[in-house]
This record gives structure tokens, C-alpha cells and sequence, in this order.
């Protein structure tokens, strides 16, 4: 089980399942991208040494050989279906150029990135000193890194200056990510279903490729899903976190809601 994330509502919790690679790297990303806005915008220097270990996990995610190409792929395939709508009396024709506008210029900002992902922060060597240093426990001491120790004394305004800096050429990345995640996301219809006996399972219509399964549950219901799926199906048991904190299979009927995203909806 993996891809999962809460949202930011207070009454509902979240749950995503991605049924591919692709779908799954971009909501990892997305991940990352919040946390390091996040942490970012903060004042502590703790925050900001959390903020450059989440860049250099973008970094390692966004090494992947075919992301870019990925990306301006769904890029220009979302714009030339929504280019398909045009004229259509009900589309809204306003919030279509919006959106191929803001699809052209993720592409063209994309596209005129070098290289991998956050493959211009390794010129940095200061940088990588400290990606050097991350991964061993307590490797960013200030008897191993004096000049890292001295920056993060520096007043926050310059360090968050330091880090808009250095997260700049990611952000055409999580520009697309973002609008690529919302029109799929965008596009499902929300269902009521039933786990019976905390078991669900769903035959998926033939013909659609879904890539992304979304699902509410209330925090009362105390239940955390185990999702799995493939083209023909899709599988969730709830669990319940038992007196030893382990999980346990739910047997209890619990209601929740269901949205399978496969395609961009314009409307």
C-alpha cells in the first residue's frame, strides 16, 4: 500500500492509490513539493535544514531518466484534448484558455530545463557537501560541516532568500505536477460505497484506463484502508490499530466515498 495522503480538510480523511508508476512518482513529488513550501516558509533554522533534506529527496526522485520526458508528454496530451473542446457550447470558454495557458507555459518552462530534474544544484558544491552528510546519522554536526552550522545562524529572511535560490529550477516541475494532479483528480465521479464486513470489491469498466483511486473516510470510523488494484480491479480492506499497535482486519459494515480518476474532465 503506498501513495497515500491526507488532506487538508478537517472533517474527511484522504486516501490515494495510483494504479501506475508514473501517477505514483508524480503524487510523491507533489508530497515533497508541499512539505518543502512548508518548511520554507518558516522561521527556524531546524525548519530550513528539514527544507534542504526534502530538496535533495526531490533531487533523488527527480533523477529518474524518463520523469521530464514523462512530463511534457501529459503536458502537451492534456492541452491537445482540451484544444478538442473549443467551441463546445458547454465548456466554459474562459477557464479552457486559462488552463491551456497555464498547460503552455509549464511545458515551455519544463522544456527549457537542462538535464534531470535538479541536476543544476550538483554544480553547487556547497550543496552537495551537505547531501554528502545527510544520510549519516548525526553527519551535519557543526564539527562536520562549520560553514552549514554558520548559515543556519543567518537571519531567516536571508536563508529563506538562499532557498527560493536554490528551489528555483524545480519549480517548473511542481507547477506541472500540480496542474497535471488536478485535472486527473478533477476528473472522477465521487460514489457512496460500503465495506461489508470492512472487505470491498469493485470490478473496473473495461475500455478506461484509471490511473488514480481516491477515497474518504471519517476519522471516527478509527479505520485505516489496505488498497490494491490493477486494470480489472480494485481491492480495499480496513484495518483497525489494535492495543499492541498492530493493525487488524475491521469486520464492522463502514460507509465511505469512492472517486476512480482516469481522463481530464474540462467542464
Amino acid at each position: 500500500m503506498s501513495g497515500i495522503r491526507l488532506t487538508e480538510e478537517t472533517s474527511l480523511i484522504l486516501y490515494e492509490y495510483p494504479f501506475n508508476e508514473r501517477i505514483r512518482t508524480y503524487l510523491r513529488l507533489e508530497h515533497l513539493f508541499l512539505r518543502l513550501a512548508e518548511l520554507a516558509s518558516r522561521d527556524n533554522a531546524l525548519d530550513h535544514h528539514y527544507a534542504l533534506t526534502t530538496l535533495f529527496e526531490i533531487m533523488d526522485v527527480g533523477a529518474r531518466a524518463d520523469l521530464k520526458s514523462d512530463v511534457l508528454k501529459d503536458l502537451d496530451k492534456q492541452k491537445h484534448i482540451l484544444d478538442g473542446y473549443r467551441g463546445n457550447p458547454a465548456i466554459a470558454e474562459t477557464v479552457l484558455d486559462d488552463v491551456i495557458t497555464q498547460l503552455s507555459a509549464c511545458f515551455q518552462g519544463v522544456n527549457a530545463l537542462t538535464g534531470k530534474v535538479g541536476q543544476s544544484l550538483t554544480e553547487n558544491d556547497w550543496l552537495m557537501s551537505i547531501r554528502s552528510r545527510v544520510g549519516i546519522p548525526g553527519g551535519t554536526c557543526a564539527f562536520d560541516l562549520p560553514a552549514y552550522y554558520a548559515w543556519q545562524h543567518k537571519p531567516p529572511d536571508q536563508r529563506r532568500t538562499d532557498l527560493q535560490r536554490w528551489t528555483a529550477s524545480i519549480e517548473p516541475v511542481a507547477a506541472s505536477i500540480y496542474i497535471l494532479l488536478k485535472l486527473l483528480r478533477d476528473s472522477g465521479v465521487p460514489q457512496k460505497m460500503m465495506a461489508v464486513a470492512g472487505q470491498f470489491q469493485q470490478n473496473l469498466p473495461q475500455g478506461k484506463a484509471f490511473q488514480l483511486l481516491r477515497m474518504t473516510l471519517l476519522p471516527s470510523l478509527a479505520v485505516v484502508p489496505e488498497i490494491s488494484g490493477n486494470r480489472l480491479m480494485v481491492s480495499i480492506r480496513l484495518m483497525r490499530q489494535g492495543d499492541d499497535d498492530r493493525l487488524h482486519p475491521s469486520t464492522e459494515d463502514n460507509a465511505f466515498e469512492l472517486v476512480l480518476c482516469s481522463s481530464i474532465n474540462p467542464a
